[in-house]
């Protein structure tokens, strides 16, 4: 029988895992395993722990672009119980490490830092819509947000569209910190060429996010989410 020692050492690293699927999105086995400096067994042993318990789930990786030969690879996701399981205890540790780097820095510090953040995923993002048919980046960058959490859609709108974000997973910390929000809407603007109008946000208490981008940038309306969920994370 394992110790107590050894059951809580196994414990801090199952959360390490599910705290890098939940930061950097889905991802492999053998990802894992390099990122997090462990070996590939150890990672596989921790994720068939997690999908037993329904905090994860495989899925084939979605390819933007041309499919290479082969299968493709298989990914791991936090399912919605391992999301929500999650959050309260990341969402107050985040909000007190923020809190403290406030006082520290100020407000610039707290800014550097959402863009420190969201600048990892930018460059995840960057290399998918560089695959994406041209007129298609929004709806590529709808399809790489959902994947990370963020129930992603676009839709028409006058002469441009508009990207809307039907959950949240920091909408609590953003609440507290809008520098979050901040950051990422540059992000948006810097990814698709053009600049983007935050509209509309979870964390202020709008129903969905909702960025406005300019121009005609989609030929059809393009959702990422059914329309049940989107009634059910828009309430």
């Amino acid at each position: 029988m394992p110790s107590g020692t050894a059951v809580a050492r196994d414990e801090s690293t199952r959360d390490r895992v599910v705290r890098s699927i939940l930061t950097n999105g889905p991802s492999s086995a053998a990802v894992l395993a390099e990122r997090l400096e462990l070996t590939p067994a150890a990672v596989r042993r921790h994720l068939d722990h997690l999908l037993e318990e329904g905090v994860v789930e495989s899925r084939e990786e979605r390819v933007y672009g041309p499919r290479g030969r082969g299968r493709p690879a298989k990914v791991f996701v936090l399912t919605d119980t391992g999301r929500h399981a999650f959050h309260q205890a990341y969402d107050d540790l985040a909000a007190t490490a923020l809190r403290y780097i406030a006082e520290a820095g100020g407000d610039e510090a707290v800014v550097a830092f959402a863009r420190q953040r969201v600048g990892e995923v930018e460059k995840r993002y960057r290399q998918m819509l560089e695959l994406a048919p041209e007129g298609k980046e929004a709806e590529v960058l709808a399809q790489a947000l959902t994947a990370d959490g963020y129930a992603a859609s676009t839709l028409q709108a006058g002469a441009g569209a508009q990207l809307c974000q039907h959950h949240c997973p920091v909408a609590h910390v953003a609440e507290q910190f809008p520098q979050l929000c901040e950051a990422e809407t540059e992000v948006f603007s810097r990814l698709l060429g053009r600049h983007v109008q935050r509209l509309a946000t979870i964390a202020h208490g709008d129903g969905v996010c909702t960025t406005h981008i300019p121009g005609q940038v989609v030929t059809e309306p393009v959702s990422s989410v059914s329309d049940s969920e989107s009634a059910r994370t828009a309430r």
